[in-house]
Parts: structure tokens; sequence; C-alpha cells
């Protein structure tokens, strides 16, 4: 991660665990998020969740498309709709870049960490992604079991 886990301001809230077994990441980038009130208030609960949604540059914005934000119990007639798109706050240089990204063949903005920073503000990171076919998964899985496998060898003979 990118703190130390001893600030007590940083806290990831939802993580997109299959982002790194589905796509290929290219690069990441940490960018702000357009918040309502009841919105901070469910995150700093920890209710949401990043995993079936993607990232779309539209009409020259940056936006979180399906997030998934719970509903905030205390806020119930100034509620948020919980799976509204929400505005990615980024330079004009780095909108040109994913921009860009994304006209090429295969590329694709994913969602891979919402978190809080060590400010205590809102943050997501998006990973510039190709999309890995079935061999490509099967050989990242393989990766991983003989990664696992060379731990469990290591530690009964060590």
């Amino acid at each position: 991660m990118v703190q130390p886990k001893t600030n007590p301001n940083y806290k990831v809230i939802a993580e997109n665990r299959r982002a790194r077994f589905d796509y290929a990441i290219e690069s990441d980038l940490e960018c702000g998020i357009v918040l309502e009130g009841s919105e901070v208030k469910s995150l700093r609960n920890g209710g949401a969740n990043i995993a079936e949604s993607y990232a779309a540059v539209d009409d020259g914005e940056l936006w979180l498309v399906n997030g998934y934000v719970a509903p905030y119990e205390q806020a119930k007639t100034f509620g948020h709709d919980e799976r509204r798109r929400r505005k990615l706050l980024v330079s004009r240089k780095e909108l040109a870049q994913l921009w860009n990204a994304t006209q090429r063949k295969g590329m694709t903005l994913v969602p891979l960490v919402l978190y809080f920073n060590h400010r205590g503000i809102a943050k997501l990171k998006i990973g510039i992604a190709k999309g890995k076919k079935l061999h490509d998964k099967r050989e990242t899985q393989a990766k991983r079991d003989w990664s696992r496998q060379k731990q469990r060898l290591l530690k009964d003979h060590g």
C-alpha cells in the first residue's frame, strides 16, 4: 500500500481483488472522487464495493460508473443514490493520457482501491489495464500456486 499502517487517517475502504487477475495492469493513477456528505459517512463505516465498477472518460470528464456506496442510515431525508455515477478528479494532462489509453485497442480503466489517504480524504486508485485472455489467467494462477508451494517447502525444510 501507499501509506504505512501507523497513520490513523489512512484506511482502505474497498479493494477490487479480481482486477489484477482479470486484467494486466500497465500503470495506475490516484484520483480524487466527488462525494456527497452521506456517502463520506457511509465510506467511513466501510460500506462500499468497486468490484463490478469501471471508470470512463465522457465529455472531457472522468467518471466512476457502477461503484456501490451503501446507504447511510442516519441520513434518511438527505440520502444518496447507491449506484450513481461519481465524478473523478484528475488533472487535464492525466485526463488526456487516460483518454488516449482507452482509445488504444483493449485498454480499460479499472478501479483498484478506494481509500482514505493520510489526510483523511477519499481517493480512488485506477489502473490502465488490458483484459487478460483465458490462458493468461491460467498462467497467473499457476504462478500463484507455485509461489505458495515454494513458500511451504522453504518453511518445512528451513
